[in-house]
């Protein structure tokens, strides 16, 4: 069973494996360019510089204008970045959903059934090769990606915990890729066509991976609040905080400005003498606030969301073998 499970999908890991290398030969290159540029602004030593509490302004100033050069050079590599979300996705269209739903719109389950090996055994050498090579494939994509983005994420604020940049790198993108190739089997269970299962795959996968991006990844751990006056100097944040809102306040509580800071010198007055956002409706105690996961949560972040995904593909091939044992 395993040497015909290896015959029959020898073809797409090859394609594969072609598809990868293809991808490496374009990423490297650019990946060696922005390490290369990195390292010419001396910006490895404004990284580690930064980590520190005792830091000089000057320094500070001095390394954010070489993070906004770096930016300002290779920022345009984000829009890549999110071309190459729809990787694992693409392994479940092409892997899972055909696993099963090829076979039963051909007809040759009637075949593979019928020759003494049992659809539970079937099934389990099948779902077992597809999962060994969806797993390598994954490790391989998320070490590779990890190394490419990691200058992106040094010179971005938010750094490895933005929305992007962490679906690409880590450990989540075994999660996603097992996840998307359970989807695309169970989806071919059910539907028993080829299309639509790839349809239904596509769907479940985008909808799943928005949801819980959105609105469960916020909240894996509880957010902390970092407050300060309107007035003096802003107190500076770990360079890779995720911030998730920021408002301007009152002293009662009451939000004045949304999505936004005000930030003045001690002293300062406006035009007519008034202080500082007093023209905004602001009142004496008014105060700045951040709600924000830290960016040391990175691999506790990585791990839960990770896991989710792991317990939603192994209920999915459960359900799938279930599925597969009602099948005339």
């Amino acid at each position: 069973m395993i040497w015909l499970a290896w015959r029959q999908h020898r073809k797409q890991l090859l394609f594969t494996l072609i598809g990868f290398a293809a991808l490496a030969a374009l990423m490297i290159p650019i990946g060696l360019s922005m390490r290369h540029t990195f390292t010419d602004l001396g910006l490895p030593d404004c990284v580690r510089q930064l980590a520190r509490t005792d830091v000089a302004p000057t320094t500070i100033d001095s390394c954010e204008a070489g993070f906004r050069r770096f930016t300002n050079r290779y920022g345009s590599l984000n829009l890549v970045a999110v071309l190459l979300l729809v990787l694992p996705i693409l392994v479940g269209l092409f892997w899972g959903a055909p696993l099963v739903a090829r076979e039963v719109e051909h007809g040759t389950h009637r075949f593979a059934w019928t020759q003494g090996v049992g659809r539970t055994h079937w099934a389990l050498v099948k779902f077992g090769l597809v999962g060994a090579v969806t797993v390598t494939l994954a490790i391989c994509y998320g070490l590779g990606m990890s190394w490419w983005v990691s200058p992106l994420t040094q010179a971005a604020h938010e750094g490895r915990m933005g929305v992007i940049v962490f679906d690409l790198q880590g450990v989540v993108p075994i999660g996603y890729t097992l996840f998307a190739v359970a989807l695309g089997i169970f989806a071919g269970t059910v539907w028993r066509r080829l299309l639509p299962a790839m349809a239904v795959t596509l769907v479940g996968f985008v909808g799943v991976r928005a949801a819980l991006a959105m609105l469960a990844r916020p909240h894996y751990q509880p957010a902390l609040t970092l407050t300060f006056p309107v007035e003096g100097a802003r107190p500076d944040m770990s360079r890779g905080d995720w911030v998730l809102s920021s408002g301007v306040r009152n002293a009662d509580g009451t939000t004045v400005m949304a999505d936004g800071q005000i930030v003045c010198p001690p002293g300062t007055r406006g035009p007519s003498g008034q202080a500082c956002g007093a023209e905004l409706g602001l009142k004496p105690g008014a105060y700045n606030w951040q709600l924000y996961q830290p960016g040391d949560r990175f691999w506790l972040f990585q791990s839960i969301e990770t896991g989710v995904f792991i317990v939603l593909a192994l209920l999915l091939l459960y359900l799938a073998i279930r599925r597969i044992r009602r099948i005339a």
